[in-house]
């Protein structure tokens, strides 16, 4: 799981370029939510876990652990979190209204609205957010300067904060799964009822496979493990919300081998994860996005070769 999570911003920038290329075969609408989920997903992995968790755990760079930037840190890692998260929903919802509704789809599954889509949920993540780095202070302060973050009494005690919390766990990500499953489950339910229809109307004695029904089982497979997958790797951080509230940001226990701290850092990197599976999944099962992929790296080993000559 390190590995992935460590070559994540490499896929994802490349998903971004190939994508941005609009040479995939996809709809612009499609286009658009796919490289605002990859360039979510990125923001995620560079801020989540290069700035925040390596740097928090194993580099120490002085600067990024001001308490002021800390705090700007964490927001950001939640934001980008939570985009990333709805953005899935977000697209998920555009093939659900593809799929099942002809009439709503030349009017919602646009280039202009998955645009719009995309800004607004951006836009929201952070702003739900901001509340956040006032529930963060100083884990110590030396010679005036506030060092790490560490969650305040409040946070714990208040009950706006606790609040605040509960609408959080709820927002995401068990309303996400909720919603996703659900589109997912009537856009299977509609492809099932096509497949039906189609084969009593094709002759009986055919025997041939019929490529319409083969493309719309492939992708009920391709949905079913979306799903499946999202759910995974939330599963254990709801666990964790559900049994202990959310602590120990600033990784100051990080040397307690408790089963609380296994979960919580269990449950984190599943999320990180799950910011480079999805995309990763939809896109590489598209032909066309795996040949223009074949064909960048035929060449970066094409120029790579007459580099050295």
């Amino acid at each position: 799981m390190t590995g992935a999570i460590r070559y994540s911003p490499a896929v994802n920038l490349v998903a971004i370029v190939i994508l941005s290329r609009g040479k995939c075969g996809l709809s612009k609408c499609v286009t658009r939510y796919l490289v605002g989920m990859a360039a979510a997903d990125l923001i995620v992995v560079v801020i989540g876990v290069v700035m925040d968790q390596i740097n928090n755990m194993y580099v120490y760079s002085s600067y990024l652990l001001q308490t002021p930037i800390c705090a700007a840190i964490l927001v950001l890692r939640l934001a980008s979190m939570d985009c990333s998260v709805w953005l899935t929903v977000t697209f998920t919802f555009d093939r659900c209204i593809s799929i099942c509704s002809q009439k709503l789809r030349k009017i919602y599954c646009t280039e202009r609205t998955a645009t719009g889509v995309v800004v607004t949920v951006g836009f929201w993540s952070c702003v739900r957010f901001v509340p956040f780095y006032f529930s963060v202070g100083p884990y110590i302060t030396i010679e005036n300067v506030p060092w790490r973050c560490i969650l305040k009494d409040e946070y714990f005690i208040a009950p706006l904060w606790k609040a605040y919390q509960l609408f959080n766990s709820i927002i995401t990500p068990l309303l996400p799964i909720g919603l996703i499953v659900l589109f997912n489950a009537l856009t299977v339910t509609h492809i099932m009822a096509a497949n039906r229809v189609r084969q009593r109307l094709r002759n009986k004695c055919e025997n041939r496979k019929d490529p319409e029904v083969e493309n719309r089982r492939k992708s009920m497979i391709l949905l079913v493990v979306l799903s499946v997958n999202f759910i995974l790797l939330w599963t254990p951080y709801v666990v964790y919300t559900m049994i202990w509230q959310v602590q120990n940001y600033s990784y100051t226990d990080r040397y307690l081998n408790t089963p609380k701290y296994i979960l919580q850092q269990f449950g984190f990197m599943l999320q990180f994860l799950c910011t480079c599976t999805n995309t990763c999944i939809y896109t590489l099962s598209q032909k066309n996005f795996r040949n223009e992929l074949s064909n960048a790296v035929k060449c970066l080993f094409t120029l790579n070769r007459q580099f050295h000559r």
